[in-house]
């Protein structure tokens, strides 16, 4: 596309456009792009119209080919959304008046271009600046609809400290952790690593260090001694100042898919993740390089599947949660569902364990995607 950019065609009527927003940011930036891909791979196109904006790691709206094959992992290569971006400098701008929904590109000493109204935003961004209320605050503000999570649950979902805080209030069971906050890093490491040798002490080595708000396992370290603890808790801090530290539980990992329907949330059928030899956790390339295969549905007894489907939207509900939300728990050798965390937009890539759980629940990729879009479309924007 050049500066001479033609606006696409307007929908036809009575059928809602799409807008798909990926990419970002944030460190899972690659992920975003593949998860978009795929939907727009299976989105019901006899029922919508689809307008693919990609989001540059600097920030710049752009559009994108609607080429879903160039938006996944080929050869271990990652995509981008620079990559697909149509050439020139332009930009993208949502509405921001509630009484309009038309959508401009504008492109430095060009006119700015209607590309038409949007009906709904499917927001496929994870981690900071697109899935942690930023962007759904934008869109309550432009006052148009959009899929998951509103401006709440989303920072909650994000901040693993205040998840574990509003899972314990509601009575879930939380695993051990602290916190090292920014202020205290940069005053007092010394002080900073003595807490956390002390917690070892009592809850056991190994450790994990985690940046309190990313996902995809994006900048986790397994720390299994003190000397380690410093470079791990850098690592984490290339992500995010906050860093939080969690005891190992020892224990299956189950993970359960949440859905809003027209009666209320749902629960899939959960789905289990077993160790995978070649690394020492589901870390970033167990899941999305090396592709950990995951067990769908969960090999568990019935009443430990209920019982997970029960605590799945017992988090949802907890964390104030609409549209879709994926749980995760562990099964520990007493038999206690502990929750590890929530995402409010889970990965939709290809081997994503979200997609596969409804599938095994009796609902297609393409009926999911439908499920969502129809959930935004019904649901206002503002308080509620």
């Amino acid at each position: 596309m050049s500066s001479e950019t033609p606006s696409p065609a307007p929908s036809e009527r009575g059928k809602p456009r799409v807008a798909v927003v990926f990419g970002g940011r944030s460190s899972e930036h690659t992920i975003s792009v593949v998860t978009a891909g795929a939907v727009l791979r299976a989105i019901d196109r006899s029922r919508y119209d689809v307008l693919p904006i990609g989001i540059t790691t600097e920030g710049r709206w752009a559009l994108t080919a609607d080429e879903p094959e160039r938006m996944a992992i080929a050869d271990r290569a990652l995509p981008s959304v620079a990559a697909i971006a149509e050439p020139g400098e332009g930009g993208v701008l949502l509405p921001v008046d509630p009484e309009r929904r038309e959508v401009v590109y504008t492109e430095p000493g060009s006119v700015p271009k209607d590309l038409g109204g949007v009906d709904v935003v499917l927001p496929l961004l994870h981690g900071p600046f697109g899935e942690d209320g930023t962007l759904q605050g934008l869109l309550e503000m432009s006052g148009v609809p959009y899929v998951g999570a509103g401006v709440l649950s989303s920072a909650i979902g994000m901040d693993k400290e205040y998840m574990k805080r509003i899972f314990t209030s509601f009575g879930l069971a939380v695993g051990p952790y602290l916190v090292i906050r920014p202020r205290e890093w940069a005053a007092d490491q010394a002080g900073a690593l003595a807490r956390v040798e002390a917690f070892a002490a009592e809850h056991g080595w190994p450790v994990f260090v985690k940046p309190a708000r990313a996902g995809s396992s994006m900048g986790i370290s397994r720390v299994a001694e003190p000397a380690a603890l410093p470079a791990a808790i850098e690592e984490a801090r290339r992500h995010d100042p906050k860093v939080v530290i969690e005891a190992q539980l020892v224990g299956r990992e189950i993970e359960c898919g949440v859905v809003e329907f027209e009666d209320g949330p749902r629960a899939s059928l959960p789905a289990e993740i077993p160790p995978v030899s070649s690394h020492d956790f589901y870390d970033f390339e167990a899941k999305y390089i090396d592709s950990a295969e995951g067990l769908v549905p969960a090999p568990l007894t019935e009443e430990q599947t209920a019982e997970v489907r029960r605590l799945a939207v017992e988090a949802f509900e907890a964390a104030a949660c609409e549209g879709l939300v994926r749980a995760d728990f562990f099964l520990t050798e007493d038999g206690e569902f502990v929750i590890n965390e929530i995402n409010t937009m889970p990965g939709f890539t290809p081997i994503s364990m979200f997609p596969r759980m409804w599938e095994a629940t009796g609902v297609s990729y393409p009926e999911l995607i439908d499920l969502l879009i129809q959930a935004a479309l019904r649901r206002p924007t503002g308080l509620r």
